[in-house]
């Protein structure tokens, strides 16, 4: 009340919607909108960053200068939840001269639940290696070691450049890979910092082309 009086706006109770917004406009306030911030930050972003980053670099270095396969390998990983198994209720129809310009789908659909897709790109072959689960534990986790550890020679470190998910660090994991030592080395993003792994850049293109428009039958 005090701000509409020294703005010369009368009293809150009796100002219009239309007056509301401009003083809002005025004092560039946007209650409608929301930002956010990060309040808890990795004390170690910069460290683990520069580990990360200098990786990628080992590979491109080994990748220009080395013709034979190197004693290791690098995969970047990570997990893609809640991808949605959706099924048409009506057939998609083709477009039409005239009446439809692109595919015509009918707005009802069926839901089937969801998956998580478990994938790592080999970073010296492009290969990528996934395997697609009903969810994302340490189990899931460990299936997917596994299927690494069977795809490369036994003389071959496997280094995996991935995030702090719990299943990447629980008891379970680490159990597992006191079983298998020298086999494989994590390399660990920072916290909040998941953009620093290649596999993001290949889950945005699934995301913006076939999983944006994909239908399934189970």
């Amino acid at each position: 009340r005090k701000h509409c009086m020294e703005a010369g706006y009368p009293c809150l109770a009796k100002i219009s919607r239309g007056t509301v917004s401009k003083i809002l406009q005025k004092s560039n306030i946007r209650p409608h909108k929301v930002t956010y911030y990060l309040e808890r930050r990795d004390p170690a972003f910069d460290q683990k960053m520069v580990q990360v980053l200098h990786v990628y670099k080992e590979v491109e270095l080994i990748r220009e200068n080395d013709k034979e396969q190197p004693s290791m390998t690098v995969i970047s990983y990570d997990e893609k939840p809640g991808i949605q198994a959706i099924s048409t209720v009506a057939p998609d129809l083709p477009p039409t001269a005239g009446k439809y310009s692109c595919v015509a789908r009918d707005y009802e659909y069926k839901r089937h639940g969801t998956v998580s897709l478990l994938a790592g790109i080999d970073l010296f072959t492009g290969h990528i290696h996934g395997i697609v689960e009903d969810r994302h534990r340490s189990r899931e986790f460990i299936k997917f070691l596994k299927l690494l550890d069977k795809a490369y020679p036994e003389d071959i470190m496997i280094r995996i450049i991935l995030d702090n998910h719990s299943a990447h660090i629980s008891r379970e994991t680490r159990k597992y890979l006191a079983s298998v030592p020298n086999r494989f080395e994590l390399i660990f993003t920072p916290k909040h910092g998941s953009w620093l792994n290649i596999i993001e850049c290949l889950f945005a293109k699934m995301a913006k082309t076939f999983l944006r428009a994909i239908r399934v039958d189970s």
